[in-house]
């Protein structure tokens, strides 16, 4: 469903991403494993359209959409949860999952989302400045979810969210790969959550895949290495 071969990604002069290559398939999850500075976000906001790549592809359901920008990556079928979250605080839960529907037509939220996320539902006239970190990522997530992306990525999706908040995202990230033809592609620091989602794990390190390995390996302190400061 995802295939990335070959990119390279620069800041200026200074090339930050050097041939990063792998596929993701439908009902597939796989993590992209790193510390911080590493090339995850650069990686994710390469794959969205946000930084353009000096040189590789990216296709999604076969299509390239390498020289696209973002909006148009959507629109073939990526759905984006960026580090930090990013939801539109002044507007309530509800508003904020309508401004990802695919169909501008119908502001109805499918009931499916508000299942996935019932904590959603009870709070959807809330405005979304007043949730909490937890409930702010599984708003971000139900607002890429309405888009029917074919592939869905999450950038750093742990990051500062209570341990029970931590499962219950878990739990809807497998049900979502259960119930849908999607793969994920997540990038992630916490080791537990990874192996709890993933398939597949990749180390990520100086802009160059280090390590691969299936959650079955039984792998898992050669990436406690790598994720050590």
């Amino acid at each position: 469903m995802l295939e990335v071969d070959d990119l390279v990604v620069s800041y200026g002069q200074s090339e930050v991403l050097h041939g990063i290559g792998f596929n993701v398939a439908s009902k597939e999850t796989v993590a992209v494993m790193g510390r911080n500075g590493m090339g995850k976000t650069t990686l994710f906001k390469a794959l969205i359209g946000m930084l353009p790549s000096g040189r590789g592809s990216v296709r999604v359901g076969g299509v390239d959409v390498s020289k696209e920008e973002s909006y148009r990556r959507v629109a073939k079928g990526i759905g984006y949860v960026p580090q930090g979250r990013q939801i539109f605080s002044a507007l309530t839960v509800e508003e904020n999952i309508q401004t990802g529907l695919e169909n501008a037509q119908s502001l109805r939220v499918p009931d499916e989302i508000f299942a996935l996320f019932p904590v959603l539902y009870d709070m959807r006239k809330r405005k979304g400045g007043n949730l909490s970190g937890g409930q702010q990522q599984q708003l971000a997530i139900a607002r890429a979810l309405v888009s029917n992306p074919k592939v869905l990525l999450l950038d750093e999706p742990t990051e500062g969210i209570q341990p029970s908040v931590i499962k219950d995202i878990a739990k809807a990230l497998n049900e979502i790969r259960k119930t849908r033809d999607i793969a994920i592609l997540v990038s992630e620091q916490v080791l537990s959550f990874a192996l709890d989602v993933a398939d597949r794990l990749f180390v990520i390190e100086g802009g160059r895949f280090v390590h691969q390995t299936s959650r079955d390996s039984g792998d898992t302190d050669r990436i406690r290495e790598y994720l050590s400061v």
